[in-house]
């Protein structure tokens, strides 16, 4: 075991499959020779070489494109859009090709690539730098999407992820690549070295796909979150006195509905927090999973904390988030009703 930050984490998952599997590749804009914008793959190029781990042009939609074409030959691609808010000429290949290779070839091909893309903001790195675009994902048939929190999680995830057949969204929270914010305006955060989450087999291993964690038992209500939300839910729970009882996600799509459904039959209450804008955010269609789950069980109404429905806000960047005093705010609601 070794403490390590996510970026660690996810360093050291590329570096094992790519020493275990020499179908593995990695590749994206500066992702060789620099080491990528967050140092993720540093010196990867340097130990595999410029075939196994390199650099392409400012070209989404060909990077994902090459890596449908290699997966449907038998290799397997990880490959990094450097920020989420670029993948936008990609969602064509992801979506059209990735998502449906399987399907359309009558599984005669199968599209085991990694799609890794740091997510949310935290970082002021203003509009085309910041956004959560999960539910974009989340409505298409075909892809698997994941959301870790942890460094633990971050590489058994992204193991598992890269040895998936199938094509998967892997989307790392940047705001807690160095450790967990809270969220508060003064920066406040707990350094990985205090945080049990930052121990991690230097192994091979997995974290399976499409089950949550009880990531803080209670009884009173149930919050769902995921990525940098979970800890800003575990600061608003303590900051409103509830026992709260903290599911996360860790994937989003397959969902972990049993997980869910047999805490919130257990609380009779839920809240969902999510970063991303709120209209059509991923939080709605857990509450409909919720509502029709576990209807008989609900004490109140199931409610959302979520960014604002505007554009992202660069200058209001802390306000945009759900922060733990917003949420503290919608538990005390909750617990009202």
């Amino acid at each position: 075991m070794a403490r390590m930050s996510m970026i660690e984490a996810l360093h050291s998952a590329m570096d094992k499959k790519l020493s275990d599997d020499a179908s593995v590749l990695v590749f994206g804009e500066d992702v060789g020779f620099f080491g990528g914008v967050f140092r993720c793959t540093a010196g990867l190029q340097e130990k595999f070489g410029e075939e196994r781990v390199f650099d392409t042009p400012i070209n989404e939609s060909a990077i994902v494109g090459l890596a449908v074409g290699m997966a449907a030959q038998g290799m397997r691609p990880c490959v990094e859009v450097q920020f989420a808010d670029y993948v936008y000429p990609a969602y064509d290949q992801i979506t059209q090709e990735a998502a449906r290779l399987r399907h359309r070839s009558n599984e005669q091909f199968t599209c085991p690539i990694v799609v890794r893309m740091p997510t949310g903001g935290g970082i002021f790195g203003g509009q085309t730098h910041s956004q959560s675009p999960e539910a974009l994902f989340t409505h298409v048939a075909g892809l698997k999407v994941v959301i870790p929190s942890t460094p633990y999680d971050a590489k058994g995830l992204l193991i598992a992820s890269i040895e998936d057949p199938d094509p998967v969204i892997f989307l790392e929270p940047k705001r807690i690549y160095n450790g967990p914010f809270y969220g508060d305006h003064s920066g406040k955060s707990v350094p990985w070295s205090q945080h049990e989450s930052s121990e991690v087999p230097e192994g091979h291993y997995t974290v399976p796909l499409g089950k949550a964690v009880v990531r803080q038992p209670g009884n009173d209500i149930t919050i769902l979150a995921y990525g940098t939300m979970v800890y800003v839910a575990e600061a608003a729970a303590k900051q409103a006195g509830v026992d709260a009882e903290i599911i996360e996600l860790r994937t989003l799509l397959p969902l972990d509905l049993d997980t869910i459904r047999h805490s919130v039959e257990k609380t009779g209450r839920c809240i969902v927090v999510h970063e991303a804008t709120r209209t059509s955010g991923f939080g709605a269609e857990l509450i409909a999973e919720v509502q029709e789950a576990c209807f008989w069980h609900l004490k109140a109404p199931i409610r959302r904390v979520a960014g604002w429905d505007a554009p992202y806000p660069h200058a209001q960047e802390w306000d945009y988030f759900p922060g733990p005093e917003r949420i503290a705010a919608a538990l005390k609601l909750a617990m009202e009703e």
